[in-house]
């Protein structure tokens, strides 16, 4: 066996120091590498990544060891609600319409630090760790650590694939619908943990700052995202209007209506010459934009020939005539990419002279403002297809800026702000990954424990 030290610093400027045991001859491996490592081998008793300081073995007991079952009941106290992914929270917080009895003499407390779980749904990990006090439905069972059980280490220790696949094994019930997980099955379910408190309080305190880091990364992601969306209603004009109310420094020419056919000439240039084969087909996401199909569905779906198919050159404009979701007449993309071909089901445009297809590309981004310039044009035909010749796409006017310098720079903050969200959503990636990675290396390997002669036996119920 061999280690690794590996150190970590948060965003709150926290220091962590590790250890990780691996079989590897070598120790160079990075921690996103530690996914392979996810779960622990069956039958070691403790887990590979490790706080300095701690090596005692883990501990197996039985969960009704550790917990005692809360009974009390109360009819004044603050409603809670317990989710998959949030755990408690209050339940005036969760936005819904509050469906709980009138009659809540028979509701359970809840206090601080308890853990309380959803009893038909433990088996999807609803449970969590009370911050607050008040009470919970009877479909809620409330349990209380006994002394030397940290709840916040037991509230991750929950929530990690092998612990839950035990929560559905024990569940009583004919079908899912049905299943429930009460106390007395609960209290049965045997895990691994450490015996020493510190060493739970220190995972759970790392797990819980890991949490709070990735909040931090998606509540600036959408930010982000609110910004781009917010820029792209400012700096262009309302549809079919003249200036937008946001400008660049420097330009202060009015902007002018033309047809599109102004801006863009219908390209119809096929690939009989076999330049591309199956591996250049091109996909277009609302989300991605023009990319190789292979890339980013796995594998090409197009038939045996590709002669027919049409050639979409880097910097040419791509028209879809497939509806999606929010923009039911298809969407229009810049190919930013490598040159390559397209179904013949998609109409392809160069720009003209003085026209900039990352603008084109913009301008049409927002799902208002191309859903009112291609409805006009376009009939659905039965099959949900977009009725429209190439030709008569271009016939609708846009608002487009007279220089190609301001259609740049206003496409190059786009841009931009394109590569920032997209930073900010790998480290938000990155950073749920490293956690994941974490629930399977700092816990011990609770699968390979055997299950209790009475539990589920998840063939004979087709899962």
């Amino acid at each position: 066996m061999a280690e690794k030290e590996i150190i970590l610093q948060g965003e709150d400027g926290q220091v962590d120091e590790l250890v990780l045991t691996t079989t590897d001859a070598s120790t160079d491996i990075a921690l996103d590498d530690c996914t392979r490592l996810l779960f622990p081998q069956d039958g070691e008793a403790v887990p590979r990544l490790r706080f300095r300081g701690f090596e005692e073995k883990w501990i197996e007991a039985k969960l009704g060891d550790l917990f005692t079952e809360r009974l009390e009941s109360d009819v004044d106290g603050e409603m809670l609600s317990v989710t998959m992914n949030n755990g408690v929270i209050k339940a005036s917080d969760n936005g819904r319409f509050d469906n709980s009895n009138s009659d809540k003499s028979h509701y359970k407390v809840v206090k601080v630090n308890d853990i309380a779980y959803n009893t038909m749904r433990m088996w999807q990990g609803a449970s969590g760790c009370s911050a607050y006090e008040g009470i919970v439905s009877p479909a809620y069972t409330v349990v209380t650590p006994v002394e030397g059980i940290d709840p916040h280490f037991f509230a991750c220790l929950f929530k990690t694939p092998a612990v839950i696949k035990k929560f559905r094994l024990n569940s009583q019930g004919l079908t899912s619908d049905t299943w429930n997980l009460k106390f007395p099955a609960f209290s049965k379910i045997s895990v691994l943990y450490p015996r020493d408190i510190d060493e739970q309080r220190k995972i759970a305190s790392f797990l819980q700052r890991l949490d709070e880091q990735v909040a931090v990364f998606h509540k600036q992601f959408e930010e982000l995202k609110q910004l781009k969306s917010a820029c792209l209603e400012t700096m262009f004009p309302e549809f079919n209007e003249g200036t937008p109310c946001v400008r660049f420094k420097g330009f202060n020419d009015a902007w002018k209506l033309v047809p599109l056919s102004d801006c863009l000439s219908v390209n119809t240039e096929k690939n009989m010459d076999g330049k591309y084969g199956r591996e250049d087909v091109l996909s277009v996401s609302d989300d991605f934009g023009v990319v190789n199909q292979i890339k980013l569905l796995g594998r090409s779906f197009a038939g045996k020939s590709v002669l027919n198919y049409r050639v979409l050159k880097h910097g040419d404009i791509v028209y879809t005539k497939s509806p999606l979701k929010v923009k039911p007449f298809g969407i229009i993309k810049v190919n930013d990419g490598e040159s390559g071909i397209v179904s013949t089901l998609y109409a392809v445009y160069t720009p003209k002279e003085g026209v900039s297809a990352r603008f084109i590309n913009y301008y049409f981004a927002p799902a208002q403002r191309m859903n009112k310039y291609i409805h006009p044009l376009v009939n659905k035909g039965a099959k949900n297809d977009m009725k429209v010749s190439d030709e008569n796409v271009l016939k609708g006017t846009i608002s487009i800026p007279t220089t190609i310098e301001e259609q740049e720079q206003i496409a190059q903050f786009f841009s931009d702000l394109d590569g920032r969200i997209l930073v900010q959503k790998q480290q938000l990636e990155r950073l749920k990954q490293m956690k994941q990675s974490c629930l399977g290396l700092l816990f011990a390997d609770n699968q390979s424990i055997t299950p209790p002669s009475d539990s589920r036996d998840l063939t004979e119920n087709g899962l």
